[in-house]
């Protein structure tokens, strides 16, 4: 049996004692009733039919009211079959008229106040217990389904995680090789000695991507703000886009420092890409907490219709994820203006 009732299979042992009696006191009526009450029950314990459940609570009843004695330990079956099949709290009010009869059939035996008292209760509480089992073993099985849900979930924002790391690792990386690969071209005819300096820039960086991609796998977030700068300074000068940089001398949380890193990453290869700017601006501004706001701005020609590649669209993740502001368009006067806007306590 693998329903939650099906547990209480074996309270079905209770009518031992009504057979014990049939037995020494032996009657067609009786058998009858052993044999439909015990088939109800054990009916009801493998199916949990709430039709056959009214059915066993009719017939204990009646055997309890009709032959009185040991037969009211068929109230005690049904009892605690209603508080393994149903479900909610105003459930537990069936067990009321079992109690009633349980303590009517008590009176009628002639035995004292306590004795029927106790009948009544045991019964009552022959029921609550199951129903407090069962619903703990509910409560159980939600909190072991919300937990594979969850597991669930965090796999698949890690796989969202890493995709879109390795998409901004790489973006960018092969962008840069891709500046630098043309002026080798344009290089290589009339002065072969630059030529060679940047043909060892381009071993050099995809040496730099090999290891941050391994980075990567292993839960790399971002190589920083200064690094980034660094990089990009290089970037965009190979591209032959000059760069002004405002970056104030204040220091910024490890959260704070690896988003705006992000940012400069997926604004510059985004400058590189598509602006055909000759100019770009990077500003930082740092409030008085550890928030801050960067804008990187190009003289370009921005970009047409709307600015929601992988890369932007994984950076607004970023930054949305954490709390903050994101702005990207085309700016009124020409080129691209990318902000970000990052609170106290960002964590990418």
């Amino acid at each position: 049996m693998t329903n939650r009732q099906g547990g209480f299979a074996f309270w079905v042992l209770l009518m031992a004692l009504p057979v014990l009696e049939t037995v020494v006191r032996p009657s067609i009526l009786r058998w009858a009733a052993v044999v439909v009450i015990t088939a109800l029950y054990l009916w009801t314990a493998r199916r949990g039919s709430r039709l056959t459940l009214a059915l066993l609570g009719v017939t204990s009843s009646a055997a309890a009211l009709a032959f009185g004695g040991s037969w009211t330990f068929t109230l005690t079956m049904s009892a605690v079959l209603t508080g393994a099949i149903v479900r909610r709290w105003p459930g537990v009010a069936l067990l009321v008229p079992l109690t009633g009869v349980a303590v009517l059939a008590a009176v009628r035996s002639g035995v004292g106040g306590l004795i029927v008292a106790f009948s009544g209760w045991g019964v009552f509480v022959a029921g609550l217990v199951p129903w407090i089992i069962v619903q703990l073993w509910d409560t159980i099985a939600e909190l072991q389904a919300t937990r594979r849900e969850l597991a669930r979930v965090a796999v698949s924002e890690e796989r969202l995680r890493f995709s879109r790391d390795l998409h901004d690792l790489l973006g960018h990386t092969l962008s840069v090789m891709v500046v630098k690969a043309e002026v080798v071209r344009r290089l290589a005819p009339r002065d072969g000695e630059a030529a060679a300096r940047q043909a060892a820039d381009i071993e050099e960086i995809g040496r730099q991507a090999l290891t941050q991609v391994r980075a990567a796998v292993t839960g790399y977030r971002g190589r920083g703000l200064d690094a980034e700068l660094a990089s990009a300074r290089d970037a965009l000068a190979a591209a032959g886009i000059e760069l002004t940089v405002r970056n104030p001398d204040n220091p910024l949380t490890p959260e704070t420092d690896a988003l705006l890193g992000w940012a400069v990453r997926e604004g510059v290869t985004n400058v590189i890409r598509h602006s055909t700017a000759r100019t770009c601006a990077i500003t930082l501004v740092v409030g008085e907490g550890d928030g801050a706001e960067l804008t990187i701005a190009d003289d370009g020609t921005g970009i047409s219709g709307t600015a929601s590649g992988n890369g932007l669209g994984g950076l607004r993740e970023r930054v949305e994820a954490a709390g903050g502001r994101f702005a990207a368009g085309n700016a009124p006067a020409g080129g691209f203006t990318l902000t970000v806007g990052v609170p106290e306590g960002a964590t990418p």
